[in-house]
């Protein structure tokens, strides 16, 4: 018995120290763990772009560089520190309102329009792991892309949108970005705040409009132009001529053409003509000038009707929409223009802030 008892005592001595052998075993673990998100952060996707480009980017994407303003404003919304520079400097009066780190970005510039182009040692520097291109997409985009992805090794991707499809391009950068749940919020507001001026703009009788820009207010932004998908949805937008100009600066006609149009409301982009024109002599036989229906579009961190025209133009519709058609439109202006704020630019605005941004949208 004593002898069995022995037996039983080894054995189990032999186990435990079996048992003592192999306990390091789960130290290797990290290891393989460490291993697993080195793999992962090395990882890349194909995505589809807008215009059919099969782009092999990262798999987590954390450092952006975007192409030009249109899409430095659609980015910032979603993933403002992401960015690893801006295509263009911020408006001073955006100081006011976004926080003060986004200044010291780089300047990347831009690869349509404008007065530059992109500065590739700036890009190049920067880190970014792919570059963002929003808007309408231009008539040699996919050569472009092509070619300045050879010519980087950076990743280019065009997101195709127009105001109607604002919804779409936020949930393709969402997909992109692995940041579909923040960017579902966005595309849902642009969606519910279109379909709800759709509705006001198809329950009223539309007014007679121009909008007018320059230092004599003599370029209109003409109907049917990508520039004025918010002014054709609102309006009547008298200014038809025969070859609507893509370009910001909008359409040049003269004097006379403008008397001839006779706009019932007239509203003019900031830093035109908006403080004069009310006691010029040759303004004053407009029935918008005399009647006192003209307004100039608010312009903080940017123009509310666009330029560039970017998703600030669901903050112009929002404006536009109470502006000319009050009874209809009957939500509080200030309230919607807060939650812009705070979804868009991440910031919020007073009151006072506010009715000094709207302050010419009263008309004299």
């Amino acid at each position: 018995m004593k002898r069995i008892i022995a037996i039983v005592l080894t054995l189990v001595m032999i186990l435990a120290m079996l048992a003592g052998c192999k306990a390091p075993e789960p130290a290797s673990a990290p290891a393989e763990t460490e291993a697993a998100v080195q793999k992962s952060e090395n990882s890349t996707v194909v995505f589809t772009d807008s215009v059919g480009r099969e782009v092999e980017v990262p798999a987590n994407i954390t450092k952006i560089a975007i192409s030009g303003p249109l899409a430095q404003i659609v980015v910032f919304a979603l993933a403002p520190d992401k960015l690893v520079g801006i295509s263009t400097p911020w408006d001073k009066s955006a100081e006011e309102f976004l926080d003060t780190q986004y200044y010291d970005l780089p300047v990347l510039g831009q690869l349509y329009g404008g007065k530059g182009e992109l500065n590739l040692e700036t890009l190049l520097a920067s880190g970014a792991q792919v570059i963002i291109d929003v808007g309408e997409p231009k008539k040699n985009i996919v050569e472009d892309l092509d070619e300045l992805q050879k010519q980087t090794g950076i990743p280019f991707v065009h997101i195709t949108t127009m105001t109607e499809t604002m919804g779409d391009a936020y949930r393709m950068l969402g997909k992109l970005l692995n940041m579909e749940e923040q960017a579902q919020v966005l595309a849902e507001y642009c969606e519910q705040t279109y379909k709800r001026t759709q509705e006001i703009a198809g329950s009223v009788n539309k007014v007679n409009l121009l909008y007018c820009l320059g230092d004599k207010g003599l370029n209109v932004i003409a109907k049917d132009s990508y520039h004025s998908e918010v002014i054709d949805l609102l309006s009547n937008n008298i200014a038809v001529v025969d070859n609507p100009s893509s370009k910001g600066t909008g359409n040049e006609v003269d004097m006379e053409q403008i008397l001839n149009w006779n706009p019932e409301v007239i509203i003019f982009e900031p830093n035109s003509i908006y403080e004069a024109a009310g006691t010029d002599p040759v303004w004053q036989n407009i029935n918008a000038i005399k009647e006192g229906r003209y307004y100039e579009v608010p312009s903080s961190p940017y123009n509310w009707l666009g330029f560039p025209p970017s998703v600030q133009r669901y903050l112009g519709m929002i404006w536009m929409s109470q502006l000319l058609y009050p009874e209809t439109a009957k939500y509080d202006l200030y309230k919607e223009v807060q939650n812009y704020f705070e979804l868009f630019y991440h910031c919020g605005i007073s009151m006072e802030q506010y009715e000094k941004l709207v302050a010419n949208s009263t008309g004299k």
